[in-house]
């Protein structure tokens, strides 16, 4: 039994060490092995484009992303501005007519049916040869549109990628979780993308053949399986660092949790859509990144769990190793709840946030695989609102179960200590 438990035990935090530092490193040696090249590039390549911008009531940011738009260093006789709508009915629309002058196209889609299918009305008026995907938040840097076509000169490129900055990194500990989060991504997209291909694209900023796009279903997360699909049909993703657009991040830790269930909700499913990229005998190096990029990545909390139980039952076994692991486990833990009561400050240190930030997305991606599991699946999406008694409601039943788990941890760090 000890045995068995042991090696599950250990399989977990291989595969949780794996996800995080592995597979960043193993990347980065195929690269160096396999003398890997960027993708062919053509600065003067200036093909018809077609900006899509998505939006639901976006009134306080319609104006400065068209205004935004227009400003960009790209031919006016070559690119076309278009604004789908999902129903906005706060005065976004009217707003989006008011420069129709300028070249602006208003699609209005009736009813609330959700981004994806607002792309897919927006499609079927689309004749350009590239398609440019961007939030209503998300500015657009002048030369961004420019920096992203160059790579459509390489033939086996179907969609670019592009990175997402964010200019509130220092505002709240929230916003720096994410930031510092964000790092670590791009750093994975540049070498996913020399590898092979980036693991899906970036509803703020990606572009595409237009060719190579299929109709999605409504409840497809449009920017993980299109990209899919692309990919599936024996085209490249590159991830270009230098076409770059800036956007504040939620702002707010329940926000940004709330975020990636939907995220990981649609995703995952999206990925169980597309489920054949997953074979490495058809898909070879793509195939190794979305299983150790993604996949692995939502089903980390399952591996987080079975190394704490495990390391909780041998540390009672009084194998010094796992109780010494156990104790460090419960101080993470300790931390992480500081960093709770502490999410509102915007000077909260690192070594606090940072845990609670860990476990906070981890325990939601569980949640949002569990959900597309239960085909659950969040269609539309906008920013919960409730009121301040319902927050200090929720806050006190978080505390009352808190101080319930620290009466379990502070008994196990005591036995342990004994």
């Amino acid at each position: 039994m000890t045995f068995f438990i042991l090696t599950i035990t250990l399989l977990s935090i291989a595969t949780i060490l794996y996800v995080y530092v592995g597979y960043p490193i193993i990347l980065q040696l195929l690269n160096i092995l396999l003398k890997t090249k960027s993708a062919r590039q053509d600065e003067m390549l200036i093909p018809e484009v077609s900006l899509i911008i998505s939006c639901y009531n976006e009134i306080d940011v319609i104006k400065e992303k068209i205004e935004n738009s227009l400003a960009i260093d790209y031919p006016k006789d070559k690119l076309s501005i278009i604004i789908v709508s999902d129903g906005s009915d706060d005065g976004t629309d009217e707003i989006a007519k008011q420069y129709s002058t300028e070249g602006i196209v208003l699609i209005r889609q009736e009813g609330r049916l959700g981004k994806t299918s607002a792309i897919n009305l927006a499609m079927k008026q689309v004749t350009s040869e590239i398609v440019v995907f961007s939030d209503a938040n998300a500015m657009y840097e002048t030369d961004a549109i420019k920096k992203l076509v160059r790579n459509f000169a390489d033939e086996t490129v179907g969609y670019v990628v592009g990175a997402a900055l964010y200019t509130d990194g220092k505002t709240s500990a929230a916003a720096a979780s994410e930031d510092i989060y964000w790092r670590y991504e791009i750093k994975l997209k540049t070498l996913e993308s020399k590898l092979h291909s980036v693991v899906g694209g970036d509803g703020a900023i990606y572009a595409i053949r237009r060719e190579l796009f299929i109709e999605l279903d409504a409840k497809d997360i449009n920017d993980f399986v299109n990209p899919l699909q692309i990919i599936a049909q024996g085209y490249r993703g590159i991830f270009d660092p230098e076409a770059n657009c800036l956007e504040e991040t939620a702002g707010d830790f329940s926000k940004e949790a709330k975020r990636k269930q939907r995220i990981v909700n649609r995703s995952f499913r999206g990925l169980m859509k597309v489920r054949e990229v997953m074979n490495p005998f058809k898909f070879g190096f793509f195939s190794f990144e979305v299983i150790s990029h993604k996949l692995l990545r939502w089903l980390i909390p399952i591996f987080i769990v079975s190394f704490a139980f495990g390391s909780l039952f041998l540390a009672y076994q009084s194998i010094h190793t796992f109780q010494i692991v156990t104790l460090l486990g419960i101080i993470f833990l300790w931390l992480a709840q500081i960093g709770f009561l502490k999410s509102r400050d915007k000077h909260s240190s690192p070594i606090f946030f940072i845990p609670y930030y860990f476990l906070m997305v981890n325990y939601y991606s569980l949640v949002g695989v569990i959900t597309a599991l239960a085909g659950n699946i969040q269609v539309t999406w906008s920013t919960p609102r409730t009121n301040e008694n319902d927050n200090k409601q929720l806050t006190n039943t978080i505390i009352l179960r808190l101080i319930i788990i620290n009466a379990i941890l502070f008994k196990v760090f005591t036995d342990l200590l004994a």
